[in-house]
């Protein structure tokens, strides 16, 4: 039989994976809505991240009542620390998914110039958070430390925006609004991406006790 520590672990986890898919969600409403110009979707972007924030405040609230009913020590104490470092990281990634709905509501019609790089972008986050995710439910570290070397590919891309945003201003082909609408987009995904390599980082210390590049942990 289960004792209760489990059942409330397990129950963590769970939310943890649903907290995970919000962010999901959050990142693709606010990137087809930025794409389509579909009012409703950038809504739907609004509407998951104040989801997210209730979400963080569910999340906390079960795991202070793990840390102060349950006592956990050892491994499973770092595993609900942890879980409370992550839920920052993926209330963060809410906040950016929105600014990225709010800047998308100035752009005309989706005429998202390297809109490519931007949604090739957001699908690798999208996919790193679902794998950091994925990795702690797992205790699974070398899937984390893959999430750690995806998000070199997310940087890449950001850059490759910034290259086409510079080229186009020289040849005239963009205007400077739209320009830095673009790349603020991109950056905010750029951050997405950090967050989730946090997310990956918190999860191998959570199975090792070692927190990557940090020898105070």
């Amino acid at each position: 039989m289960r004792t209760k520590l489990d059942q409330m672990l397990e129950a963590m986890n769970v939310e943890l994976v649903d907290m995970g898919r919000m962010c999901q969600e959050a990142i693709s409403c606010a990137i087809q809505g930025m794409l389509s110009g579909d009012e409703d979707m950038t809504q739907k972007a609004f509407i998951m991240e104040r989801a997210l924030d209730e979400k963080e405040r569910e999340v906390e609230r079960l795991c202070m009542e793990l840390l102060l009913r349950q006592q956990p020590v050892a491994k499973d104490l770092r595993i609900v620390s942890v879980a409370l470092k992550m839920i920052r990281d993926m209330e963060r990634i809410g906040d950016q998914a929105a600014d990225i709905a709010e800047i998308s509501r100035h752009i005309e019609d989706g005429n998202v110039f390297g809109r490519n790089h931007v949604q090739e972008m957001a699908q690798a986050t999208i996919k790193m958070v679902t794998d950091s995710i994925s990795s702690f439910v797992r205790r699974d570290v070398e899937a984390a430390r893959k999430v750690v070397a995806d998000d070199d590919k997310v940087d890449g891309l950001f850059l490759e925006v910034r290259r086409d945003l510079v080229a186009a201003l020289a040849e005239n082909t963009v205007v400077g609004e739209s320009c830095i609408d673009i790349l603020m987009i991109a950056k905010y995904l750029e951050r997405i991406g950090d967050h989730a390599t946090n997310i990956a980082e918190w999860v191998e210390y959570s199975v090792t006790g070692v927190h990557v590049g940090d020898s105070a942990l």
